[in-house]
């Protein structure tokens, strides 16, 4: 996998944590299927937390120069997704994270809570 993706992997991780978004967790989707190359999942405590780490996401990544190839659910709040091709990042609100359980469909890709920005 090129460096750039995980790099915007780590970019997306890093932008949610700044709107202290909980729980974000990597899963690196792209060794188990060809859907993408990591999957971003965080969760925000209300529609508002949701809003404002999506809002962060495509502000910035904007910025760098990468465009959301598609967003759905961002009006009712409770799973934002965006899809920026290689890496798909998936907002919740508590509840909606428990309910759709990700982590557990994906749970023969590798995953990482410790992905971070290289020193």
């Amino acid at each position: 996998m090129p460096q750039e993706i995980e790099n915007l992997a780590i970019l997306v991780q890093d932008l949610a944590a700044d709107k202290k978004a909980l729980d974000v967790l990597a899963l690196e989707v792209g060794k188990v299927s060809t859907v993408a190359d990591y999957f971003i999942i965080a969760t925000g405590a209300n529609k508002s937390q949701v809003h404002a780490i999506a809002d962060h996401i495509l502000l910035n990544l904007k910025e760098e120069g990468h465009y959301a190839l598609h967003k759905e659910g961002y009006s009712e709040g409770l799973w934002v997704l965006l899809d920026y091709g290689s890496v798909v990042v998936h907002i919740f609100q508590p509840e909606e994270r428990d309910f759709y359980n990700l982590e557990r469909i994906w749970n023969h890709a590798p995953r990482t809570t410790s992905i971070s920005r290289p020193d």
